[in-house]
């Protein structure tokens, strides 16, 4: 008997119809084991020693896989084609070694690019052992990673609270979007004309652009005002234009390559809107199989790979569904090969490929985002060995009698389509391109002016990363794999670094602080040519010519070194260093000679970069008497939305007349009535809950939130009142010392008299709201300061992380059994921590001194004394 392992059951269904009753299919369901959330998984004073851990699903599976082992002759790891497929296999053979059930047993590596029978069959016939190169790149790629994440994050979080993570390639991405957006507020946009004319020579009017004047070639910003562009259109007024030369100029087209995981997440956000998630997760059903004629079959190839190239069988078969579909003409005469262009590319995998040209899109009944990606990758596929297409440029030179005015047109046309019948590749932005085809014009033939138009315009600051742009901006750097951008992306807007505004990447204020922090005292590891270059280091260690301890050994000695330093600093000199560092961003000159620094409350004050356990804000130096706040960041190049979120009056309030205004304070925003009109008077305020961003603050929002809590009506059976308000821990209804949860924020002014009635009746019934006892859904390990235990529970509202007394909800989008230390901390510390109790187990740890036993025995005192010492 034979034994198969592979990741998914998906995967292990499809396989199993292929090999026959001979073969035993089961599927790992991924990583079977992982690295411990916990400091002290990676040892590197042992040498880098990994800690290993199966969670409790995993270590079911691997028990069903050891028994089917004991009964198999043949055990054949079958995972992905990739580091993380060798790593899986690695991983189940080193359980399956340690649970001795493989003895004399062959155990062989097979791995195929595409689930299709015939690539199958061709695998098995063909197996290796596990190529040991690769998983000592996964080995040193997974430590440095977790030393990273498990030794800056600590520091971050003392030094900067707020702040909740960071990891080698994850701050540096971060770091790219904020750089761009640091480009963008110190760009200073510059006016420029350009004046277009309307011309006809006994032919369809057609346009040219001016571009000499006063016999001198005009560059771009010459024409920088309404008085100049107003003379430039005099000058071609009072002009006769005639041909001056006429040039025409082929050229061509070529098809762009067939798909790399970092291409396809790009176009697929270009053309069919999906984040870099959606595609990989569309991707792997496609290549996983699908039911086609009660058959489950392999649609593409694997889809985590940096090559373009294909094989010849599928090239062939490429070429002749193009003719058939198109015609000879759209056939090259040979063969396209592509190369990579892309910084730290591996090219042992084929392309991302149909695993049949002749399954055409329309031929499949394949719904939603599988039929949009197919689509695409079909189509791709298809282009890349389709004929380039043919166009002609033409450009023709106009010049007055005197030749000091000139004026350019151009146009370009197709001639053969070529690949453009079927497909043409995706923009980042808007470019101009050049005009249609121009009339046939002979040198000296004169032409007429019909209309003269000078045209306005500003320097635009490039844009924001979208998440097309910024992948292959990663790629380009050599940053990160391909296989490993969706996730590095969603842990950026998950710990709120990031916001998406029109798909494009804006930094918050948050990440912006992180990204200083970094730039300042660990700058070289937030480098882009360092990070870069452990790339091209991880790939010398999958090719065999660095050992993977060695770089691990180098970059932990500086590393470490440089941690412990930064751990010296206090709080309040870090926040000095980001102030002068920040200084431009949030203090910026405002050019009338007046200190920038200066408080717009308060005479005296001196405005600079404070923190709060909800993170950085802008504080005036005389708090608490002025309590002048705003959110870190330029307030005159603040978008609108930033804007928004800033302090600002809302209106009056009709009742009372006084005025409502937002503000935002070291705890967070809130609304606030009035004034104080004295030290003893405090104004009413309410907090804003996170269903109700700042900007989303208009009057009617800020009256509701300070009229709670809201009376929604009085209890049939005591006449008392039931009120609807928010708490500590969400919205909630309360009646005569019964409280009952809300499901959002919403209902608190939704909520009618029954509904309440009925959920106070529920509570009452129930009290805890869950049952006296329940096992938590996974054990994350001691928080590193107060060493209270950290578990993932299922509750009554949805899962949740608890560590003592502190119970912090998982956000909807991530599954409970994903979440990590790292992330759990982060979500405690978004609630306001745990207070430190190591120092009260103190106490407990000196009773194993035994103090009585050196009672009885004095002559023992110092012995004990001495071991106490060594300890």
């Amino acid at each position: 008997m034979n034994l198969v392992i592979v990741e998914s059951p998906a995967k292990a269904k499809t396989i199993n119809k292929y090999l026959g009753k001979d073969f035993t299919v089961l599927a790992s369901y991924g990583h079977v084991r992982d690295l411990p959330s916990k400091d002290g998984s990676v040892k590197p004073d042992d040498d880098f020693a990994m800690i290993w851990e199966a969670d409790p699903k995993a270590t079911k599976r691997l028990n069903e896989i050891a028994d089917a082992a004991k009964k198999s002759d043949r055990i054949i790891l079958a995972t992905d084609p990739d580091r993380e497929g060798e790593a899986i296999s690695w991983h189940v053979l080193e359980v399956l070694n340690k649970k001795k059930v493989l003895k004399e047993k062959s155990v062989e590596r097979v791995t195929f690019n595409a689930i299709t029978q015939s690539a199958v069959q061709e695998a098995m016939a063909a197996p290796r052992q596990i190529d040991m190169e690769l998983v000592e790149a996964y080995l040193a790629r997974r430590a440095l990673d977790y030393l990273v994440g498990f030794t800056l994050s600590p520091v971050l979080w003392r030094k900067l609270p707020g702040a909740r993570s960071a990891g080698r390639v994850q701050s540096v991405a971060l770091k790219i979007i904020v750089d761009r957006e640091i480009e963008i507020e110190k760009f200073k946009s510059e006016e420029y004309w350009t004046v277009d004319a309307e011309v006809s020579a006994n032919s369809p009017p057609f346009t040219a652009r001016l571009v000499t004047l006063n016999g001198k070639k005009l560059s771009k910003f010459d024409l920088n005002t309404a008085d100049l562009a107003e003379g430039a259109r005099k000058a071609i007024a009072l002009s006769k234009f005639a041909v001056e030369s006429v040039e025409q100029k082929p050229g061509k087209r070529t098809p762009p390559p067939p798909f790399t995981t970092s291409t396809l997440q790009q176009e697929a956000s270009r053309k069919l809107g999906f984040n870099a998630s959606r595609t990989m997760q569309t991707a792997q059903k496609l290549y996983e199989g699908v039911d086609i004629g009660g058959e489950t079959t392999g649609l593409i190839t694997y889809m985590r790979t940096d090559g373009v190239y294909i094989e010849p069988a599928a090239i062939n078969e490429t070429r002749k569904v193009i003719g058939d579909r198109f015609g000879a003409a759209y056939v090259p005469s040979e063969p396209r090969l592509y190369k990579i262009k892309a910084k730290n590319a591996q090219e042992a995998h084929e392309a991302i490929r149909p695993t049949s040209l002749h399954r055409r899109p329309e031929t499949l009944r394949l719904e939603g985002d599988q039929a949009r990606l197919y689509e695409l990758i079909w189509k791709r596929t298809m282009a890349s060995q389709m004929e380039a297409a043919r166009v002609e440029r033409t450009v023709i030179e106009l010049l007055n009698q005197d030749k000091q005015t000139g004026l350019r047109a151009t146009g370009q046309v197709i001639t053969f389509d070529g690949y453009l019948a079927l497909y043409e590749e995706g923009k980042d932005d808007e470019t101009d391109e050049d005009g249609g085809r121009l009339p046939q014009l002979r040198n000296g033939t004169l032409v007429d002016v019909h209309d003269i138009k000078p045209v306005q315009h500003f320097t635009e600051p490039p844009p924001r990363y979208s998440e097309a742009s910024l992948v292959k901006r990663m790629e380009e750097l050599g940053i990160g794999r391909p296989s490993t951008y969706a996730s590095t992306l969603t842990v950026l807007r998950d710990r709120d670094y990031v916001r998406m505004d029109k798909n494009r990447f804006i930094p918050e204020d948050k990440g912006r602080l992180v990204t200083a922090f970094l730039d300042e005292f660990f700058n070289r590891y937030v480098q882009y040519d360092f990070t870069a270059s452990l790339e091209e280091k991880l790939d010398l260690v999958s090719a065999g010519e660095l050992n993977w301890k060695a770089l691990l050994r180098e970059f932990w000695q500086e590393f470490h070194a440089k941690t412990g330093e930064i751990a010296e600093f206090r709080v309040s000199e870090v926040l000095d260093k980001l102030n002068e560092a920040l200084g431009p961003h949030i203090f910026p000159d405002k050019g009338d000679g007046s200190n920038p620094r200066a408080c717009p409350s308060c005479s005296n004050g001196l405005l600079s970069l404070k923190t709060s356990r909800f993170g950085a804000f802008v504080g005036c130096s005389n708090y608490p008497e002025c309590k002048f706040t705003r959110p870190v960041g330029n307030p005159e190049n603040a978008s609108d939305d930033a804007a928004a979120s800033g302090d600002r009056e809302l209106g009056t309030d009709p009742e009372t007349g006084k005025v409502v205004a937002l503000k935002i304070g070291r705890f967070g925003p809130y609304v606030q009535l009035g004034e104080a009109e004295s030290k003893d008077d405090k104004p009413k305020r309410a907090s804003l809950p996170k269903a109700w961003p700042a900007p989303s603050i208009d009057l009617e929002r800020g009256l509701k939130l300070l009229a709670l809590p809201r009376e929604v009506g009085l209890h049939p059976e005591d006449g008392k009142p039931i009120t609807a308000a928010n708490g500590r821990f969400g919205p909630f209804i309360a009646h005569d010392g019964t409280y009952a949860n809300l499901q959002s924020f919403e209902d608190i002014f939704e909520v009618g008299i029954n509904r309440a009635v009925v959920l106070l009746a529920e509570k009452r019934a129930n009290p805890k709201g869950k049952a006296t006892s329940v096992a938590p859904l996974k054990e994350l390990g001691d928080h590193p300061e107060s060493g209270d235990k950290i578990q993932v529970m299922a509750g009554r509202y949805g899962p949740y992380v608890k560590c003592g007394k502190v119970n912090a909800t998982i956000p909807k989008d991530t599954k409970p059994e994903d979440v990590t230390l790292e992330q759990a901390l982060a979500l405690i510390e978004a609630k306001g921590g745990v207070k430190k109790t190591a120092a009260k187990k103190a106490p407990a740890k000196k009773t194993t001194a035994k103090k009585p036993a050196a009672k009885k025995a004095p002559a023992k005192k110092a012995p004990a004394k001495k071991a106490k010492t060594e300890e």
